[in-house]
């Protein structure tokens, strides 16, 4: 597994090892040892995630506070889409920077992002089909949103947003300046 650092600490692109031949490929999308070796940290996933979308669809920006904050290790079962997460970390030197990577079936990336993080994505393809793993369970009491157009985060989301198909719930979150994360 190829790890690949960002210029946001803890935030990690992780690359399979894969065996491609006529058959076509096979890799580990997961192992408890090779992942723990190749990252140094020790996660204990409880819970899997997927869910399929269209072209424009934008989910987020979410994320879990604490007691019940996550760690999420994503990757895209088909298509593709436009990968972002916030640092909500409040004593990070990036407090309030954000990331993005493309993440897609093809390219087979996986991306894990640490608790405090808002995380959300955009479909850039037809459908895209996302797996992630958690390592708390989902609590209502404890969810926390940010508006994905908040013109201070000025998230480039690598599609036209008059054009983004987002729930009502994401359209009514605090901005970064209200937002109220415990991290």
């Amino acid at each position: 597994m190829n790890v690949i650092e960002t210029p946001i600490k803890g935030l990690l692109i992780l690359e399979p090892r894969v065996f491609n031949d006529e058959r076509g490929y096979f890799f580990e999308s997961f192992n408890q040892n090779t992942f723990n070796q190749a990252t140094g940290l020790d996660i204990v996933f409880v819970q899997d995630n997927q869910a399929k979308s269209t072209k424009n669809v934008l989910r987020g920006l979410h994320y879990q506070n604490a007691p019940h904050a996550q760690t999420k290790l994503l990757r895209v079962l088909s298509g593709t889409i436009w990968d972002v997460v916030v640092d909500l970390r409040k004593d990070s030197d990036t407090y309030g920077r954000w990331y993005g990577v493309e993440l897609s079936a093809e390219n087979q990336r996986q991306f894990l992002v640490p608790k405090g993080f808002a995380h959300g994505y955009a479909v850039l393809s037809d459908t895209a089909e996302v797996f992630y793993k958690c390592d708390d369970f989902y609590s209502k009491e404890d969810e926390g949103g940010l508006l994905y157009s908040d013109a201070d985060l000025n998230i480039d989301w690598k599609i036209d947003l008059s054009d983004a198909i987002v729930s009502e719930k994401d359209k009514v979150q605090p901005t970064l300046k209200e937002n109220n994360s415990r991290f």
